[in-house]
Order: structure tokens, then C-alpha cells, then sequence
């Protein structure tokens, strides 16, 4: 557990005790006090106290508390006072403590527990049992698998950013897998709108640029209703992430469920896809486009082979345009006119880039 976090208790109520207190370890280190000079300091005291027997030590005017959790002891407490009112003083320090560290220690243990499901760590007979320890609704909970990829950078934590999105820490949970990689799961509403989630995913997106100027992509997984399932829709993120930046690789935000056809292709065998395209394209065709060529129908398909707006948007001459489809026509034997030759152009042209992924090569 931070150091921090008892610092922070500390000043949250010295405010209420007039003597100098804190908490420190075991071996006498002070991890907190009211007066921070002395954190990182060491009491001489701490042997006596660790030689008695008995809960509260009063030694040359302090009282110390050993504070024992599981019959382990966790932490001694003391302040500089041997009033009556000193051994209040420590169980308040005490109680809050004890109750900060369970807190910090579930909220640890879900994220590990999250992290064991989307990385195949956990037996799936364990996951129920598992959550019911950790007082995690197993099922007939909605959640989603966001996949966050980052651009590396410096002094900046994407995670924490991410973190900050969603304070609800029993529902929502960030798992960092590297520094380039979150996992967000969140728990959606049940009568959740889909379109939450995109919009959820864009202000990921929007949040990490304008706060950390980051650059990210996201890959969403499908809904589950079952903590099981969970390592599935991470999967499934993860998938959406490899197959855009295949086929769509300027999307910062890739659904599992909007893949279309760049799912199938992905699940061919390269064999398969390589006597496609040597089908299609016989004797270097698809080669012999020029890079203009390419512009000019990646357009035409934006603008559902309507050649009047194609033109418009290229700034050329409608004749120009049909010049153009009547070369790719020579070349290639496709009119790209024709919705049938079209179809086999597209696929082909998501096929290539396939082939041409680091999953294989033509």
C-alpha cells in the first residue's frame, strides 16, 4: 500500500489531535506523521515495544499501538502524549488505517483478479468462487471490454488519465498491462444503449489527447452479462485492434461487431487468398496502378461509384474520370462501374493488404 495514502490520513485528522503522531512499520520506520520532516525516520523505541506483550506501550511519554490485522501485525501508531486521551487518539488513527488498507487491498485484489480472467490466469471453475470472495456479481451484470493502445511517451501515465474517467472503482476497473497498453472494463447500465459506447470510447480518445497529449486507439470487445466472459471480450478487442490497423488503420476507435468483411478475410488461409488474387490480377495488373490511380478508386468507392461527385472531389473533369475508370478497365479487366466487377476490386484490394500485413506476404 502508498506510503501516500497514510500521509494523507494523517493530515486529513491532525487537525483534531494537538500532540505530534503517525504510523510507522515493524522495524521502527516512520511511514506518516504529523510533522512530515520525520517521515523516513527511525524510532529508537521500537525494540522496547516490540518486547512487550501487551497492545498499548507507554514509553518517556509516548504511547505506541500495535495494530494487528489476520493476527498479523501490520503497523504500530503512537503519538507523542501519555494523557488519558492518548489511547483514543491511536484507535482513531487505528480504525481508520485498518479500514483505508482493506479498502486499498480489495481494490487491488479485483484488479488482479480482472487482470487473472483477460489474461487466462484464472481456472474458469475458480472465477465464481473467486468473485463472490471479492463480492463481485458474477452474472446478469452488462460489461465491456475496452483495449487502449498508446503512443509511448514521457512523464506522462496514460493509465492514470484513463483512471480518472472512472472513479466508481467496485464497477469499473483499469488494469495496465505495459505502458502502452490499458484494459478498461466497465459495467454498463441494463437498459444500456449501444451507442454509449462508442461515445464512451471517443471521450477516451478526446480525454487522452487534450490532457496528456496522447495518441490512442481502442478496440471494443462485445457485451457480456457473465464475469466469465470477460476474457472473451478482451479477446475480442484485441482482434478489432489487429484487423484495423489492417484494413482500416486511420480509425483511432475499432468495434469487434463493425469489422464486416475484414474479419472474414482475416480468418482465410493465405493460400486461399493468394489464388484470389492471382485470379483476379493476372500478370501484375494490380502492380501496374500508379498511386494517382489508386486515389482516384479508393474515391469512387467512397463515393459509391457515382462519377459526377467522385470528379467534383478530385477537382477533374467528369470525361477525365471516366478516361481513368476505361484505364483501370484495360489494365486490370474490371469496370469498376459495374457493381458485380466493383465487389471483386474492394475485396481484392482488402485482401492484398492482408497479404501484405505481417501475416504474409504476395
Amino acid at each position: 500500500m502508498s506510503v501516500k495514502l497514510y500521509q494523507n490520513l494523517v493530515n486529513q485528522i491532525k487537525d483534531v489531535i494537538d500532540s505530534e503522531f503517525g504510523i510507522m512499520d515493524d522495524t521502527g520506520l516512520i511511514l506518516a506523521c504529523s510533522d512530515e520532516k520525520k517521515v523516513g525516520q527511525s524510532s529508537p523505541l521500537v525494540s522496547e515495544i516490540m518486547r512487550s506483550k501487551d497492545q498499548f506501550v507507554v514509553i518517556e511519554g509516548q504511547t505506541f499501538q500495535k495494530v494487528y490485522i489476520k493476527s498479523k501485525l501490520e503497523f504500530i501508531t503512537f503519538v507523542n502524549s501519555d494523557s488519558a486521551d492518548s489511547q483514543k487518539f491511536l484507535a482513531l488513527i487505528s480504525i481508520n488505517a485498518v479500514n483505508m488498507k482493506s479498502y486499498f487491498d480489495e481494490k487491488y485484489d479485483k484488479i488482479s483478479f480482472i487482470k487473472g480472467i483477460i489474461l487466462d490466469n484464472i481456472l474458469p471453475g475458480d472465477i465464481t468462487l473467486r468473485a463472490k470472495e471479492l463480492h463481485l456479481q458474477s452474472s446478469n451484470v452488462n460489461r465491456v471490454v475496452f483495449l487502449i493502445e498508446t503512443e509511448k511517451t514521457k512523464d506522462i501515465y496514460a493509465h492514470e488519465i484513463v483512471e480518472g474517467l472512472f472513479p466508481v472503482k467496485t464497477k469499473d476497473f483499469v488494469v495496465v498491462l505495459d505502458d502502452e497498453t490499458i484494459v478498461l472494463v466497465k459495467e454498463l447500465k441494463p437498459d444500456y444503449d449501444y451507442k454509449e459506447i462508442t461515445k464512451l470510447s471517443k471521450s477516451i480518445i478526446d480525454t487522452l489527447s487534450t490532457e496528456g497529449m496522447v495518441k490512442a486507439r481502442i478496440g471494443i470487445g462485445t457485451v457480456v452479462n457473465n464475469i466469465k466472459d470477460i476474457g472473451r471480450s478482451f479477446k475480442e478487442a484485441q482482434m478489432a485492434l489487429q484487423i484495423g490497423g489492417i484494413f482500416d488503420n486511420e480509425k483511432s476507435i475499432i468495434d469487434y461487431n463493425k469489422l464486416g468483411i475484414g474479419r472474414l478475410i482475416y480468418n482465410l488461409p493465405p493460400t486461399l487468398c493468394n489464388l484470389f488474387l492471382n485470379e483476379v490480377f493476372k500478370e501484375g495488373s494490380f502492380e501496374a496502378l500508379d498511386s494517382e490511380t489508386m486515389h482516384t478508386i479508393t474515391k469512387f468507392f467512397e463515393n459509391n461509384l457515382n462519377v459526377s461527385e467522385t470528379s467534383r472531389q478530385l477537382y477533374v473533369h467528369r470525361n477525365t474520370l471516366v478516361y481513368r475508370l476505361d484505364k483501370i478497365q484495360k489494365v486490370t479487366g474490371l469496370d469498376l462501374r459495374l457493381f458485380d466487377d466493383a465487389i471483386i476490386f474492394k475485396v481484392a484490394m482488402l485482401v492484398k493488404k492482408y497479404l501484405d500485413s505481417n501475416r504474409g506476404l504476395i
